[in-house]
């Protein structure tokens, strides 16, 4: 039996672990696949407090999972399949087992939102829904695509400009909506052009890109593009990963809590990207699991 378990190693779910045991409490992290969650896929940290010169997700979540070890957090690598949330003894069931805590704190964050269009599927890997900072090197003299317009997006396609030999950037609005730090980059790097007010319509080919189609928000017009080879990074939002949620009432998909991250169950908190919140940020995140790890000590 543990004091608190929490699911999830992102930000949120190490800070939570990390203030948990230094209030005595007996914790264990339960995470899918690797420390860091999302962010540790990104090709450079920024705007976070502290953060190291030349950050990446990688180094990041590094730095997250040997502080969370020194400090005693249990962290374990499972996949949850099932919860039992109400009642004074929570459940959480894996793959690997089932674990127990009197306190339960939910940090497993979003997924990428999939666009459910032609070839997404069978091109996942092949050039299709790449990931810039493990893949971004093998694009070096080639041509990009970045689907996505909010800072998320226009970081990794400045990245990325980096390599290939030209990057487009495909949104559907009319503008970036991203901050203007990133617009203003972005306006100074040669080798990026936008493709607005458009959406990737699908994508063809067997082994690898062969070509792509883009269609038009205003007209509804299709463009094809032959482009053997070329790699697509797919940043369009994401969608909160709730689903084995069932005991809990969701707004959007996303768990409403309280001042404390308290969900409507007595002893579960939901912290980070999965609860509805206006700002979805590292920092935001760290403090979530900040202020539930020191109310479930309480």
């Amino acid at each position: 039996m543990y004091d608190v378990v929490i699911v999830g190693a992102g930000p949120a779910g190490i800070s939570a672990g990390i203030y948990a045991v230094s209030r005595g409490m007996k914790t264990v992290i339960i995470e899918k696949t690797a420390v860091g969650g999302l962010i540790g896929k990104v090709s450079t940290v920024t705007h976070y407090a502290s953060v190291m010169e030349g950050e990446t997700g990688k180094t990041f979540s590094d730095r997250l999972e040997q502080q969370a070890r020194s400090a005693g957090v249990e962290i374990v690598l499972a996949e949850v399949t099932g919860v039992e949330l109400s009642g004074e003894e929570k459940k959480i069931h894996t793959n690997h087992g089932t674990y127990c805590g009197r306190k339960v704190i939910l940090a497993n964050g979003t997924s990428p939102r999939k666009l459910g269009i032609p070839g997404e599927a069978e091109l996942a890997g092949k050039g299709m829904s790449m990931n810039a900072a493990k893949h971004g090197t093998s694009y070096t003299g080639k041509h990009v695509y970045v689907v996505g317009g909010a800072d998320g997006a226009v970081k990794e396609a400045l990245y990325l400009a980096k390599f290939a030999e030209s990057v487009t950037i495909i949104h559907f609005e009319e503008q970036l909506g991203c901050i203007a730090e990133f617009r203003e980059k972005v306006s100074r790097t040669p080798n990026i052009s936008l493709r607005l007010n458009a959406r990737l319509h699908g994508v063809y080919g067997v082994d690898q890109v062969e070509s792509l189609e883009i269609s038009n928000e205003k007209s509804g017009a299709i463009d094809t593009i032959e482009d053997p080879g070329c790699g697509i990074f797919v940043y369009a939002g994401t969608v909160p990963n709730t689903e084995l949620y069932t005991e809990l009432h969701l707004e959007n998909g996303f768990i409403p809590v309280n001042e404390n991250m308290e969900t409507e169950i007595s002893g579960v908190y939901a912290v980070g990207d999965i609860r509805v919140k206006p700002i979805r940020q590292v920092s935001t995140a760290v403090a979530d699991g900040t202020i539930a790890a020191i109310h479930a000590a309480m």
